[in-house]
Formats: structure tokens, C-alpha cells, sequence
């Protein structure tokens, strides 16, 4: 029958020269301690050098937060030897159940590598009795570890938004490859050197600027410039869903002009905004009352020019050009302003509105990533820095291979 240190050092997977040495539970602290040490004489391997035939010079006691024993914390605590290496001199040796200056074992770290996927830090130390400032710096270690080792050779397409990091003005661009799809890098800021930052980052990690192919953003002139600069054989795709918000933006400015004369249109708004097909059948009415062509609402035509836009995404690829020029001359000539400046807008970008037929990629990935990371922003109510946030996208949407213990 096993005793209990035998039982401890089979359920540590211990292999020598480390063995379990005793093990003390203390009921009114709910601690359990287990005590790990090794033999005299025992031969270590030199951290530097690898010689395995080295012997412990000194020791220095060393404590590590392991997984809870049902609800109690267990700690590790081992003698751990400096070794005296003829080649490298006195080093200290690393533990097989903790990495070299972490407070933690291997599995506890993982434990809190999989419980952050899912719920905020802060809950988790609360959870585990931690302050979230030790939890944040194992996220750190193992994000910064896992972008490291990843590899963007075949990267060819990326897409690239951005999304709010704190309230005001303070944002983090996301840059994302389509074909994981996966978040490739997160940067502070909104501006054109984010993109000369991301094609660093590709670089730093095997991939070539001049292999990205297609680009997708929105109308952001900061973009625009940068891809234009750092990636010399990439065609920009302007993001469709970017491109229905100017010109839902437009209709709603007629909107709220008209509004100050025609009181019916009050709270209206999202009639107009929404697809006929995601409105309720009372919507539905109130908008047939709207519409109809004695009340002469310019609400109302800015509302079927923007419904014809939209069906632009429904043309064959052939038909795209011909079907854009007759609106554009519909909506220049339609003496609503806001409609009139969109389609201003949409002239200027005229061929990476029209790409899309060639490429087909668009920010919808990018928007689902972008609504994870607020729903975890929002769970965790705000990141006291922008690091923290930028690792929490990573660890979301990075896909990244983390080489956890099970």
C-alpha cells in the first residue's frame, strides 16, 4: 500500500532526484503544504551548458502556488540547488514543475491560461486568492512567449480595424489574417505608423510585405497611406460593412434635418437603418405610412437610394461598374446634401469600393473578433492598461500555441 508522501510523488510525477519528503495540512489556514527535496550526492544538469553530471553547490528554498487540494491551496516547497559548473561556473538549477522565476507551477499557470479565455482576471484572483497583478504578468509571459514562436510565412491577405481601448479617444489597431482567421498583431493607436509597426511585426516573424496581396480597411486616410507606403504589391479592399455605415450615416443626417419640420419622423431612426427583412411587422407599417409619395419625405428617397446602394453587393462582378455609376449620378443629383457628400465619398475611393468583386473579403471576421474582445472589456469592465488589453486580444484571437502542461 502506498504511503502518502508515495501517493504525492506519484500524483506530482516526480522522477529522481526529486522525491516527496513530507507533506503538512494545516485545517484552519486550509493550506497543504508538500515538501520536495532531493538526496546527497545527487547530479544535476547545468542550465547553461547542459552537462548533466553536476553536483548542488548550495541550496536556497523556494516556494510555488500549485493547483488547490479540493478547496485548500497547496504549495511546493523544495530545496533547489546552485550548481558549480566547471565551464560556466555557479548557476541555479530549474525545477521540472515551474518555470524559472514564476511563483507558480507549470500547472497552476495553466489553469489561469484557460480560466482568462473565459472570464476576467480580476474574478479569477478572487477565485484563486491571487492578486491579479501576478495573474496578469503569467498572461503576459505566455502571450509574449506563444507570438514569438509563430510563423507568417503564408500570411497573404490582412485586414485592419480598429476598436476603442478606454473611453475617449485611445484605440488599438487590430490586424488580422483572414485565412486562420486570427488575430497577427495589436498596436496602439489609429494612425499610419500602425501599419509600418505591423509590417515589422510580419517581418519579425517570417513573413514578407511584399507577398500581402490584398488589404482590407475602411476609408481611414491613415490606413489608406500606410498600406499604401509599406505594402507596395497589396490592392486595398475598402470594407463593405464600413461603407454601408457612411451611407447609413447620410440617411440618418436627412433625417434629423427633416425632423425639425416634420414631426412624424420622431423616433424613427432605426426604420431607416435597418433591412426591411430584420424589421418587426408594426415597423413594417409605421415605415409603408412613411413612404408612401404624397407625404414627399426626403427621408424617404434617401432611404431607397440607400437600398439600391445596397444592391450593388448583389451584382455579377461585370455589372458592378455600370450599376455604381448610375447611382452615383442618382445620389449626386438627388439634392440631399449628406447623400450627395457619401457619394462624393464613395467616388474618391471608386476602385476599392469595386475590388471587393475581385477579392471578396471584408471586415465581418475582423467585426466578430472586434465584438469579443468589447464583450470581454465589458465583463472585466475596462483594462488598466492598454498591455493588458492587448494581451486579452491575443489570447482571444490569436490562436496562438500556448504548449501548456495537461
Amino acid at each position: 500500500m502506498m504511503t502518502d508522501t508515495e501517493l504525492l510523488q506519484k500524483a506530482l510525477g516526480l522522477t529522481p532526484p526529486w522525491q516527496v519528503t513530507s507533506s503538512d495540512f494545516d485545517p484552519q489556514q486550509k493550506r497543504l503544504e508538500i515538501k520536495i527535496d532531493f538526496p546527497r550526492g545527487s547530479t544535476f544538469t547545468c542550465p547553461e551548458c547542459g552537462r548533466d553530471d553536476v553536483k548542488a553547490y548550495d541550496t536556497e528554498e523556494k516556494t510555488w502556488r500549485h493547483l488547490n487540494f479540493f478547496q485548500h491551496e497547496t504549495y511546493l516547497i523544495a530545496r533547489v540547488p546552485r550548481v558549480q559548473c566547471e565551464k560556466c561556473g555557479i548557476r541555479l538549477i530549474g525545477v521540472p514543475w515551474a518555470r524559472s522565476g514564476s511563483g507558480f507551477t507549470l500547472l497552476f499557470e495553466a489553469m489561469i491560461m484557460t480560466l482568462a479565455k473565459a472570464m476576467p482576471v480580476k474574478t479569477i484572483a478572487a477565485f484563486v486568492n491571487e492578486h491579479d497583478t501576478r495573474l496578469w504578468r503569467v498572461l503576459h509571459h505566455y502571450v509574449d512567449e506563444a507570438r514569438n514562436n509563430a510563423d507568417y510565412t503564408e500570411v497573404r491577405q490582412a485586414g485592419v480595424d480598429e476598436t476603442s481601448s478606454k473611453r475617449g479617444h485611445n484605440y488599438v489597431s487590430l490586424f488580422v489574417d483572414f485565412k486562420g482567421p486570427k488575430v497577427l498583431f495589436a498596436t496602439e493607436g489609429k494612425d499610419a505608423s500602425t501599419v509600418e509597426r505591423f509590417k515589422e511585426d510580419l517581418t519579425d516573424h517570417n513573413g514578407n510585405p511584399e507577398n500581402i496581396e490584398e488589404v482590407c480597411c475602411d476609408m481611414s486616410p491613415a490606413f489608406i497611406s500606410g498600406v499604401e507606403e509599406q505594402f507596395c504589391n497589396a490592392r486595398l479592399t475598402f470594407d463593405k460593412f464600413h461603407i454601408m455605415k457612411i451611407i447609413n450615416e447620410a440617411v440618418d443626417e436627412v433625417r434629423r434635418q427633416e425632423q425639425e419640420d416634420r414631426p412624424e419622423l420622431a423616433r424613427t431612426r432605426y426604420l431607416w437603418l435597418k433591412n426591411p427583412e430584420n424589421l418587426k411587422l408594426s415597423q413594417i407599417g409605421t415605415l409603408e405610412r412613411l413612404t408612401v409619395k404624397k407625404l414627399n419625405l426626403k427621408t424617404s428617397r434617401a432611404y431607397h437610394i440607400r437600398l439600391n446602394f445596397q444592391e450593388l453587393f448583389n451584382k455579377a462582378p461585370l455589372m458592378a461598374e455600370d450599376y455604381l455609376k448610375k447611382w452615383y449620378f442618382w445620389a449626386t443629383h438627388s439634392r440631399l446634401d449628406p447623400i450627395k457628400q457619401a457619394a462624393y465619398t464613395i467616388k474618391r475611393h471608386w476602385d476599392g469600393v469595386l475590388r471587393w468583386f475581385e477579392s471578396n473579403i471584408n471586415n465581418g471576421i475582423l467585426e466578430g473578433i472586434n465584438s469579443l474582445i468589447q464583450a470581454a472589456k465589458a465583463k472585466a469592465r475596462g483594462y488598466r492598461t492598454t498591455r493588458n488589453l492587448i494581451t486579452i486580444i491575443y489570447l482571444i484571437g490569436g490562436k496562438l500555441d500556448f504548449r501548456l502542461p495537461t
